[in-house]
């Protein structure tokens, strides 16, 4: 073993949140800064062309490879699980939509034991990590790092599903990220000049050109400790094992899949578990792994009778054309991830904010990619927000190498089941509507014969994928909680000197896609690791829909 070298913080993980914290700890000047990321460059057209957004997920180069265990109530499906195996993790091989989450889902967080993470201390802390082009004056931020965009919507399609939402009696929102949630609108986007706007693009390269920050590639093993407090951390790089020392702390931010991992190999965790793998155990805590959350969805296809969805371009070379624009002036269909109308609304009277999202896409196919609709279509994704439904990351084996054992018990509470059945019908009504007459042709999938619920449940089954959303598994709250894995200043509870921020310390998941809290979350950790006085809380209030006690639009 040889001993490296020494620096304040060690963040392991060049992930969205590890990126954040890269780029404010070492802001000042004052503290010496090293990532630790066991993935390869971003660099390349496959990461950086927004449009090749599936081909990075589904890549051995990029992707940690992780699958569920056979899910029970999935009728035995293994699923996908991709967490980026890269410099910006998982924010360079997302779909690069951004979306903060619903002000309550926050408010939710302080109840539940996250003291300063309701929505009036995170606002300020949004505003400061965006760069916002559109949206909100004075809900958003106008020079941070981070740019949101939006797309072109030149497809008639973007605007129709819109129109439809509206006709259907739903509400409409020019930015979801503002102060309301509710309803059908644009999307936004983490694209920039036509490349993909990675936490490793806004934060961790300006950083990294810092004297006092930088990176180095290895597999990071174990935390080490000095009684109960963390002092380094072991590395497997090249064939050899490395130690570096940190003179103030460790920082786990290796995704919800991985920072449990970590957690447990380090020994901290479920006593029981650690000693099944003869891990000594430094920290009893059995929520390290637990409260294992996600988003599902389907797609609902429907044929377009109208020559202008994206199946036209899916010939070699078409994608070729698109390809070259891209590569010489950063614009056209490469620019974009398609993804450029979206909706956020409740599900029944009762709801107070919304439960359910949905993508809208002018082309029939699947997140990898494969599978096209022979012909002309469009698809909305939907699914439900807060499924109540929980799983775990457990160690397969004591070897770092080894991938964790995934199970997130998908679709195990019978409300899953009401909800989707719901999405569905609420989807086909949505497809109904004035709005998309000159468009619709018939339904591809489920198709239009899958009506009882017993059908519905069949194709629900068989068809619902992963958002990739996954989060929870080192769950933020109380000291005095025997669940909670970190207190509010996300430092991990029983330890010294150690300290979690990534998607895995989020109470439960947000409204919407995670990538936005996950640097949000890096954001305002550098600012407690740094011992400040957190940003001046807002007293903006969000929209929430006046009739939500007796209407569900």
């Amino acid at each position: 073993m040889t001993s490296g070298q020494e620096f304040d913080f060690v963040i392991i993980g060049a992930g969205s949140a590890g990126c954040a914290m890269a780029y404010r700890l070492s802001e000042d000047g004052k503290h010496t800064v090293l990532v630790l990321e066991y993935g390869g460059t971003d660099m390349g057209p496959l990461i950086q062309m927004p449009s090749a957004l599936s081909y990075p997920m589904n890549m051995a180069t990029y992707d940690w490879g992780y699958w569920s265990e056979p899910e029970p109530h999935l009728g035995g499906r293994k699923l996908v699980c991709p967490r980026g195996k890269v410099v910006g993790g998982s924010s360079s091989i997302n779909g690069m939509v951004y979306v903060r989450g619903h002000a309550r889902d926050y408010d939710h967080w302080e109840e539940q034991g996250a003291a300063g993470w309701g929505y009036r201390h995170v606002l300020p802390y949004f505003k400061r990590m965006e760069n916002a082009h559109g949206g909100q004056e004075g809900w958003r931020g106008t020079d941070g790092p981070l740019h949101v965009t939006r797309g072109s919507r030149k497809n008639p399609l973007f605007h129709a599903f819109v129109e439809a939402g509206r006709q259907a009696g739903y509400e409409v929102t020019d930015d979801y990220n503002g102060e309301k949630q509710e309803g059908f609108g644009p999307m936004e986007m983490t694209i920039w000049k036509g490349r993909r706007w990675s936490a490793a693009n806004a934060y961790l390269k300006p950083a990294l050109k810092r004297p006092n920050a930088s990176m180095q590639r290895g597999l990071a093993r174990r935390v080490l400790f000095e009684g109960r407090r963390a002092v380094g951390v072991e590395f497997e790089r090249g064939g050899r094992i490395e130690t570096v020392r940190a003179r103030r702390e460790v920082i786990i931010a290796a995704s919800s899949i991985n920072s449990p991992k970590l957690l447990k190999l380090s020994g901290i965790g479920p006593a029981a578990e650690l000693k099944q793998h003869g891990i000594e155990v430094i920290a009893d805590r059995p929520g390290v792994g637990e409260n294992l959350q996600d988003h599902l969805e389907l797609y609902l296809q429907m044929e377009c009778t109208q020559p202008i969805t994206l199946y036209k371009h899916l010939n070699l070379f078409s994608k070729a054309m698109i390809g070259a624009q891209w590569l010489f002036f950063r614009k056209g269909l490469g620019a974009t991830n398609h993804f450029e109308s979206a909706a956020f609304v409740r599900s029944k009277a009762g709801v107070e904010y919304p439960d359910i999202q949905y993508h809208f896409l002018p082309v029939a196919i699947r997140y990898d990619g494969k599978a096209p609709a022979k012909s002309h279509g469009f698809q909305a994704h939907v699914g439900p927000m807060r499924s109540p439904s929980r799983g775990w990351v457990r160690l397969r084996s004591a070897d770092p190498k080894d991938a964790p054992e995934i199970q997130f018990n998908y679709m195990s509470d019978e409300k899953d089941w009401a909800d989707f059945r719901n999405c569905i019908r609420m989807t086909r009504e949505i497809f109904g509507q004035e709005a998309f007459k000159p468009f619709v042709g018939r339904e591809i999938a489920p198709g239009a014969h899958v009506e009882s619920d017993e059908a519905l449940n069949d194709f629900i089954r068989e068809a619902v994928e992963s958002a990739f959303h996954p989060c929870g598994t080192c769950r933020m709250g109380s000291g005095e909680d025997a669940l909670a894995v970190i207190d509010p200043e996300c430092r991990v509870i029983g330890v010294e000197g150690l300290r979690v921020v990534d998607s895995s310390i989020f109470p439960r998941i947000n409204n919407g896609n995670l990538n936005g809290p996950s640097i949000m979350v890096g954001e305002k950790a550098s600012d407690l690791i740094l011992g400040r006085d957190p940003l001046p809380p807002s007293n903006q209030e969000p929209w929430i829909n006046p009739r939500w006690e007796t209407a569900q639009r």
